[in-house]
């Protein structure tokens, strides 16, 4: 920077400062700037030209007037007469006035531009930085328009002075930021990786983190940075502080430049070149070394650096999960953060081992360290370390160590900060659900937490405890011993209250026998709860008490005489007034019969993922739940469902409903998962709920249908996926009508724009679309789609997803082949042997058959095999065939105009590894088309 000569001191400012700042009063203030603004103002309007010295000193004041709150409407053009000077000084005002003060709507912006391009053009390394710092600090689209096509070629010039390249790959990066779609890299892209290898550290440092940005948006076009990255941090590590000595940092060789690069190199998978890779892993395992080596410097400077890069280094090894040795090294390394006096190294060693609990290879490792962090969730005074102690607990938890876990986070929460409970509470729900062998001690938990933090219990928590109870026999008696008990309690929180009603409404009869709960104590052990609960829960007691004349036709005088009193019958509440009528009418005229009928128990529900991991993962944002957990989920709660894949009758269903509380139909999952949209729901309505991750997206116009036959025989998943989006779907059908929920997650931190999405259906579907997308989907969000579907007749084509949206200034245009399938509209139908083979026999046409001999694509497991055949959607009927290891199934497709009978019969010949499938259907096209699909599935 040249030297400021010695009339350069702008005493006149200083002086204005001192009398501003010996200023009594705020009035005082105000009068003497106004004397000011009044003198500038003339002094700009004279007659009399004012030389740089002068125009420099007034704008510099008004620069201060403005910093110190007050507006400025005035001054503008001088300061962009400034930009011509030849003289440092008077043009750095101008820049920082400008920089400031001017917006980038301002009607100068062109004059401006024109003297940035003077000053880029003039070779001057000190005109061309201040040119480049107010384009990087204005930032506006009209100037990335002006100078993005301009800067690269600074960047990349062999004679551009080292100072001026850090600056150009700055404000390059800046522009990036702002107007991604006007900064194209194109021909400079090799030449800008290249600059992780010059030889100035201070290029090398602002030029990676240009390339980081680019190489999040554009990783293929940036993938030849590895390499070079890894072969730069290799040097860095290996080298001793006095080698790099200019940017050594309290003895840790260049910690900025290192973090930069472990954080570029997690932008990509594991170097694929073994040198490459075998390189990194040494430059890894160094900084793990360096670690346990003694501080060479006492002061929190010196282990700040060296914790920055080690972290860092731990992040990329998470990130590849394909180290072993590293990764456990990582784990055990962190373990001894955990008890380390520095808060902040506790809390990050925390969420950091959070990540490694999820992979396979150190799993194990995070597991020995469960006293610790169980310690400090007791202990830690930080609530935001305490929090990260139970996303830890809950992250290494597993069959072997559940009811610890859970015991312990039960103890906690009596005493959590009231910001995390709820989620402590879907936690150990979650936990408690996912990890149950014995019943007895989910339902036990479960009550626990509704005790310890009712007023943290969603619905979805009481919900999914009533869901498995229904569902499994075995756990019925102790949940109603159970729940009886605990609402003998003085204070009994209203959640225990709505669990008690509906389970003693329903299995009440199974502790009867006791003359400590019998019919009528149980009844007014529940009435004496009534007058304390909210309408919903007071609702949810009167349909319990229809149930009880039901069960316990003795109580039938006393719950009469309750529903008779005016504050049943008389009730301003028009919900609970009509349950009160209509439920006295049910009991008095209806014989026992229809009362049987009307009011029998609750038939087990459908199986599905678990409501609570929604709710969760909706609570933490996008990404807190993984797909694979959600699946893993799945394949636990089915076990806790007992359901297996066959939903209720529908019939039972809608008498059950027409008796039971409000809340049950959540159960059903009518509430469970609303669409985005408020429009009103169509028939598709009738369907269960469903929940899941998004899925991802692409540039091509081509229809992709990757995924399409991996969803023939399941209706949840992963579509497709990309580098910039992934599309989930969730799915439900039921008779001729579906529901189909559409996830787009955007996995980039760049918004995308203009974002639509058409369905395009042959004549034989048709489809209605519930509400319009978000035309931006921000970085790293979700927004989701419901889509219904009803079938008309049969078909064969399946309906085209059109998804199109900007994403960095270029149209992206993808079209998917939804995974809609005539399979889909089945309807489970139960026969006998001799049934199904005069059946057999009456669909003998040779039109009507279809038959395909193939070779077997998967393992011929007899599980996997029987769980295709009911994903497909029909029934599997046992000891039908005389030969035991076929498989034969039967179905009806409803259509809206028909319906197709249909039976299958699978010979598998597991020497041969080979499959014969027969398919018989009314429809000769349906044979057709079901034999397709299904051949390629096993």
């Amino acid at each position: 920077m040249p030297a400021v000569s010695k009339g350069d001191g702008m005493r006149g400012l200083a002086v204005f400062i001192s009398d501003i700042r010996n200023c009594k009063s705020k009035e005082a203030e105000i009068k003497r700037i106004n004397k000011e603004l009044a003198n500038i103002r003339s002094k700009f309007k004279g007659d009399k030209a004012l030389d740089g010295y002068s125009k420099k000193k007034y704008v510099c004041k008004l620069l201060f007037i403005f910093l110190l709150g007050h507006d400025i409407d005035f001054g503008h053009m001088e300061a962009v007469n400034l930009l011509s000077s030849n003289k440092y000084t008077e043009k750095q005002i101008g820049y920082l006035f400008i920089s400031v003060l001017v917006n980038s709507n301002s009607e100068l912006i062109r004059l401006i531009n024109n003297a940035i391009k003077n000053d880029l053009s003039s070779r001057n390394p000190t005109f061309m930085c201040l040119a480049l710092h107010c384009i990087a600090n204005v930032g506006s689209r009209e100037m990335a328009e002006a100078f993005a096509s301009e800067i690269p070629r600074i960047l990349v010039a062999g004679d551009t002075m080292d100072s001026v390249k850090q600056s150009a790959a700055l404000c390059l990066l800046r522009l990036y930021k702002t107007s991604p779609d006007l900064v194209l890299m194109g021909e400079w892209t090799s030449r800008v990786v290249h600059l992780l290898n010059d030889q100035h550290m201070g290029v090398v440092t602002a030029a990676i983190s240009l390339i980081t940005c680019l190489s999040q948006k554009n990783p293929d076009e940036f993938k030849t940075c590895v390499s070079l990255a890894v072969s730069r941090l290799s040097r860095i590590v290996s080298s001793a502080s006095t080698d790099l000595q200019d940017y050594t940092y309290y003895f840790v060789p260049a910690p900025w430049l290192s973090c930069k690069l472990l954080r570029l190199l997690q932008c990509y998978p594991p170097p694929e070149d073994g040198a490459v890779k075998g390189r990194l892993v040494e430059c890894l395992e160094t900084i793990l070394n360096k670690a346990q080596e003694p501080p060479k410097s006492k002061k929190v400077q010196h282990s700040n650096a060296k914790n920055a890069i080690l972290f860092e280094a731990i992040s990329l090894i998470i990130h590849y999960d394909s180290e072993p040795n590293l990764l456990v090294r990582a784990c055990n390394q962190l373990g001894q953060f955990l008890q380390h006096r520095e808060t902040n190294l506790r809390y990050l060693a925390l969420e950091s081992m959070c990540t490694l609990a999820s992979s396979e290879f150190s799993h194990e490792a995070v597991k020995t360290h469960i006293e610790t962090v169980i310690n400090a969730l007791k202990t830690e005074r930080d609530v935001s370390v305490r929090q990260r102690a139970a996303d830890l607990l809950y992250a290494m938890c597993d069959r072997s160590n559940a009811k610890q876990i859970v015991a312990e986070m039960l103890s906690y929460l009596e005493t959590a900060d009231y910001s995390i409970r709820e989620e402590m509470v879907l936690k150990v729900a979650i936990l408690a659900e996912k990890y149950a062998v014995d019943y007895s001690w989910y339902v036990d938990t479960i009550l626990n937490l509704i005790r310890i933090a009712g007023d943290y219990v969603s619905e979805e928590v009481w919900y999914r405890v009533i869901q498995i109870v229904i569902n499994r026999d075995d756990v019925q008696g102790y949940a109603a011993k159970t729940v009886f008990e605990a609402l003998q309690a003085p204070a009994c929180h209203e959640n225990m209250v709505k669990v008690g009603g509906y389970i003693l409404g329903e299995f009440g009869n199974l502790i009867a026998g006791d003359p400590r709960s019998s019919p009528l104590v149980q009844f007014n052990l529940l009435h004496s709860k009534f007058h304390l609960c909210s309408v919903p829960t007071r609702a949810l007691l009167l349909s319990a008490y229809i149930k009880f004349i039901n069960l316990f036709p003795e109580t039938k005088a006393t719950i009469q005489e309750v529903l008779r009193c005016d504050s049943q019958i008389r009730n301003s509440d028009v919900e609970l007034q009509q349950r009160a009528v209509e439920y006295l009418k049910l009991s008095s005229i209806a014989s026992t019969d229809v009362l049987a009928t009307v009011l029998e128990e609750m038939p087990p529900f459908p199986e599905r993922e678990s409501s609570i991991l929604a709710k969760l993962k909706k609570k933490k944002g996008p990404g807190a739940v993984s797909v694979t957990e959600l699946e893993d989920s799945k394949r636990e709660s089915s076990e806790l469902n007992g359901a297996g894949e066959r939903g209720p009758d529908p019939s039972v269903m809608a008498a059950s409903n027409a008796s039971t509380p409000s809340p049950s139909a959540d159960l059903l999952g009518i509430r469970s998962a609303a669409p985005v949209s408020t429009a009103p729901a169509s028939a598709g309505s009738l369907l269960v709920d469903v929940f899941s991750e998004a899925g991802p997206a692409a540039s091509s116009g081509a229809v992709n249908d990757d995924g399409f036959l991996r969803f023939v025989c399941k209706n949840n998943g992963v579509l497709f996926e990309n580098q910039l989006l992934q599309i989930g779907i969730k799915s439900e059908y039921r008779q001729n009508l579906g529901r189909m929920y559409l996830f787009y997650g955007n996995k980039t931190s760049v918004q995308f724009a203009s974002f639509t999405t058409t369905v395009s259906c042959p004549g034989e579907l048709q489809t209605h679309i519930l509400g319009i997308v978000e035309p931006l989907v921000e970085g790293g969000a979700q927004i989701q789609q419901v889509l219904n579907i009803e079938c008309l007749t049969d078909f064969s084509d399946a309906p085209l997803l059109n998804i199109k949206f900007r994403y960095g200034g270029a149209l992206q245009n993808l079209t998917l082949k939804l995974p809609v399938t005539i399979n889909k509209f089945f309807q489970l139908t139960e026969m006998a042997s001799q049934d199904f083979f005069q059946r057999w026999k009456q669909l003998s046409q040779p039109q009507q058959e279809a038959q395909k001999i193939f070779k077997a694509n998967h393992s011929m497991d007899t599980e996997v095999i029987k769980a295709k055949l009911l994903g497909l959607g029909m029934a599997l009927l046992d000891n039908v065939d005389p030969n035991p290891e076929n498989y034969v199934c039967a179905g009806v497709i409803q259509t809206k105009s028909q319906q197709v009978g249909c039976l299958l019969r699978l010979e598998p010949n597991a020497q041969a590894q080979m499959y014969r499938l027969t398919l018989r259907c009314s429809k000769d096209s349906v044979s057709k088309r079901l034999c397709e699909l299904l051949a390629q599935q096993f």
